[in-house]
């Protein structure tokens, strides 16, 4: 079972341990980048069959509303949690820490809405060829992020967010996903942040 920086298992990760939800969701995107790899060698194989139609709608679901969560969790609540922590002091190298992933944030998104546009016509069964290399620096610059954020910014906040900030965070990543209090702490939330998703056989 996969397990985060933090030493938890991503699978037991909920929103009463905000930042071990944070690191499994990585490993959900990982998943996902996985997934596109596989996906445009697919494509150039077999064109857009029904597999690599709901391959294309399943990853198109994540990173429109569970990746885009992801960011919106660190944006509203986990970096403002951080500066306010260290408001006393205001050091600068969380400051430029956060500036950076921020601006790795909107690097992301517009390179999800440039790849994107390619899998609606996967989705709709056009069986266009691949950008490798769009696909190939939209991965890159998700493997650098993420690397960054489990060397820097969930330790640090496991260091200086107390439990009261952690369970703010934690009921306003619940509110975001629409998951009500009485849910359970133990249950996956990552399993509800999307609709339910079309079956396809695993893309080779």
């Amino acid at each position: 079972m996969a397990s985060s920086p933090l030493g938890y298992s991503a699978a037991s990760a909920g929103f009463d341990a905000p930042l071990e939800m944070l690191a499994a969701c990585h490993e959900r995107i990982q998943g996902q980048c996985s997934t596109l790899q596989r996906l445009a060698a697919h494509v150039v194989a077999s064109g857009s069959d029904d597999d690599a139609c709901a391959a294309a709608h399943n990853v198109i679901r994540y990173f429109d509303s569970a990746g885009r969560h992801h960011h919106d969790d660190e944006e509203q609540d986990l970096f403002p949690a951080l500066l306010e922590s260290t408001a006393a002091s205001d050091p600068a190298g969380i400051r430029h820490l956060i500036d950076t992933l921020k601006l790795d944030h909107r690097e992301l998104d517009a390179g999800w809405q440039q790849l994107r546009r390619w899998l609606v016509r996967i989705e709709a069964g056009d069986p266009i060829a691949p950008d490798q290399e769009e696909i190939e620096q939209f991965i890159g610059r998700y493997v650098r992020h993420i690397a960054l954020e489990e060397r820097d910014l969930l330790p640090m906040a496991a260091r200086l967010l107390g439990p009261g900030a952690l369970e703010r965070i934690g009921q306003s990543m619940r509110q975001r996903r629409g998951v009500r209090t009485g849910t359970g702490p133990g249950a996956n939330p990552g399993a509800r942040s999307m609709p339910p998703q079309p079956h396809a056989k695993q893309i080779r």
